[in-house]
């Protein structure tokens, strides 16, 4: 059932939940669904070479903006799974879409999406996305 949830996510990370991510109100605070999204950006970076590239070259991902939809509170015990994806390439930019699906109830708990600018980070500037970095990308 999950992998039918994050069908066309090329990159998924398993993450269990924390007792610590949980807030006053019993279930785990918004906060944490970000780094749920992040966990899953950096493995999906790493497979496409861009932490190499930056250091190779110094350009890298910089985070534009990010956006999340709650659709079912988490709480511990449970084991979500993270899905990430691209959905648009530009230039020096590219939308990358997550979705977090709860082990527990066999449900997604939340979407939520994230624009990645390239950056040079030698030159304190956004960049072009280099060719090789946007092939990877648009092979996925």
């Amino acid at each position: 059932m999950i992998h039918t949830l994050l069908e066309g996510y090329p990159v998924i990370v398993e993450i269990p939940v924390a007792w610590g991510d949980m807030d006053a109100f019993q279930h785990v605070n918004n906060v944490v669904y970000f780094r749920y999204f992040e966990s899953a950006r950096i493995a999906y970076a790493v497979k496409i070479g861009l932490h190499a590239c930056r250091e190779q070259t110094g350009l890298g991902p910089i985070l534009g903006s990010t956006g999340c939809k709650y659709k079912l509170p988490l709480t511990y015990p449970d084991t979500v799974s993270v899905g990430a994806r691209t959905v648009d390439v530009g230039e020096d930019r590219f939308t990358m879409q997550y979705a977090i699906v709860s082990h527990r109830h066999q449900k997604i708990a939340a979407e939520g999406d994230g624009v990645i600018v390239m950056y040079d980070y030698r030159e304190g500037k956004k960049t072009a996305i280099p060719d090789a970095i946007r092939k990877r990308i648009e092979d996925r």
